[in-house]
């Protein structure tokens, strides 16, 4: 066995391997330069815009066109205050910035305004006229609403509302819903009965507590005295109002013993006695 420790070699020893790096200082105006140039840019831009917002600030608070007068059209069911209300305006204002649109699409929400105009007079001024919505029935649908000449349903009563109409019943919310066209033409139909009532002979709309429709048979009406029934069908109203009315008077003192009236007929009357 060879004896390494009484041996003469002896390992060499090797120079580290060091290699010095130079680094080159960093240009930081190289990266720097790119963001001058564009602060150069929009510092005038930012100047210019802080000095516009300041002046449109400056004006807005400043009010032209002073709101002083307002006129409102009269009206039988809204009052000028409620009118006011519903408008949200009041003098002060200014006469620029008032949304006029706005204005009028607060004011038809309630339910007796049917039109609504509104006007801008400057220096001052502002105008409001509107037009209500005029019932000619009560009709139950379940609530009870006004109907207005336009076959409009267009307000749930509530105490205080007048209660001096003819009452119309047989119609219902849910058929308004399922059926729009077919109710609409029959509310229509209703009103030109009411029409026909109110204008045309010795038979009159004051004759009369209820309008029942049925959607097969059509319109009988129910006297104020005695709730006879009267038959009147669809359609031809006005011929056959004239007809009963030239004997309604002689059929009043029958009342008692008359079951109904059937007016369904384009030359004749049937009386159904008891």
């Amino acid at each position: 066995m060879r004896d390494f420790a009484n041996s003469s070699y002896q390992r060499r020893k090797v120079a580290p391997n060091k290699i010095k790096i130079q680094r080159k200082p960093l240009d930081l105006g190289k990266y720097l330069r790119p963001l001058k140039i564009l602060f150069a840019v929009l510092a005038p831009v930012a100047l210019a815009g802080g000095i516009l917002y300041g002046g449109y600030r400056a004006v807005s608070a400043v009010t032209l066109f002073s709101l002083k007068s307002i006129e409102v059209s009269s009206a039988r069911h809204l009052t000028r205050d409620e009118i006011l209300g519903l408008a949200g305006v009041e003098p002060g204002k200014d006469l620029l910035r008032i949304n006029l649109k706005r204005m009028g699409e607060h004011i038809l929400e309630n339910p007796w305004v049917e039109t609504v105009q509104i006007n801008r007079y400057f220096p001052d001024g502002l105008s409001i006229a509107i037009t209500e919505r005029e019932p000619v029935a009560i009709i139950n649908m379940g609530f009870i609403y006004y109907l207005d000449g336009k076959a409009n349903v267009f307000k749930v009563l509530n105490q205080g509302d007048k209660l001096d109409f003819p009452i119309v019943t047989g119609f219902s919310e849910k058929e308004l819903g399922t059926d729009p066209r077919g109710t609409r033409a029959a509310l229509q139909e209703t009103c030109d009965l009411l029409k026909v009532l109110r204008e045309n002979g010795a038979f009159i709309l004051a004759d009369v507590s209820e309008i029942h429709y049925d959607k097969g048979y059509g319109f009988t009406l129910f006297t104020a005295s005695g709730a006879l029934p009267v038959k009147v069908g669809s359609g031809d109203f006005l011929a056959k109002v004239e007809r009963f009315a030239r004997i309604y008077k002689d059929l009043m003192v029958q009342l008692p013993s008359i079951r109904y009236i059937d007016l369904d007929y384009s030359d004749k009357i049937i009386v159904k006695k008891s």
